[in-house]
């Protein structure tokens, strides 16, 4: 029989809606670090971003049986995670938010849109900042999901109901809002 830690997440969701619960940890140990850098980069506290990925894999394991074989796994959990997102804010449990710059390295834009940010550019550091944070909601999302958490345009797709091609037309869009709003800040 193959280790539970070399199967794929889709066979790992199979085991666990057959109540073999060490799957869920599994499952945990590969997506804990990315959720927790989800909620992080945009803006939670690190405490808070630790309690929503708890919350998260309480739902997966909740709601384990509403998994459907076949479906991409990491959009239904990246599914899960935009509803306990939801279901934070609503509760107006919103903690005082974290400057997430000395969290993570940051990207730069450029002329010719977005590149990797070295530590020679740092002074450029708080205007991508004060950049993302003004990106509305659902374009600061799409861009951490398909950037940062490195998630297929299909994968997006199916998360958020729409065709591959939308999601492309919405990175676009994001990117080119934040480029402006980067470069308004630059200017000013």
């Amino acid at each position: 029989m193959q280790r539970t830690s070399n199967l794929s997440d889709e066979e790992l969701m199979g085991q666990l809606a057959e109540d073999k619960l060490d799957a869920a940890a599994v499952l945990f140990q590969r997506y804990r670090v990315s959720l927790f850098n989800f909620f992080l980069r945009q803006g939670h506290a690190r405490e808070v971003s630790e309690d929503l990925v708890q919350s998260i894999f309480e739902r997966v394991i909740k709601y384990r049986q509403s998994y459907r074989r076949g479906m991409a796994f990491r959009a239904w959990l990246y599914q899960i995670a935009r509803n306990v997102q939801a279901d934070f804010q609503r509760q107006g449990s919103n903690k005082v938010k974290e400057d997430i710059s000395k969290y993570e390295n940051h990207l730069e834009l450029s002329e010719n849109g977005l590149m990797g940010l070295g530590l020679e550019r740092e002074e450029n550091l708080a205007q991508m900042e004060k950049a993302m944070q003004q990106l509305p909601k659902d374009q600061l999302e799409i861009l951490l999901m398909t950037r940062y958490q490195r998630m297929k345009y299909m994968e997006v797709a199916e998360l958020l109901g729409c065709t591959e091609g939308a999601v492309k037309l919405k990175v676009f869009r994001a990117l080119q809002q934040l480029r402006s709003l980067y470069f308004k800040l630059q200017k000013s």
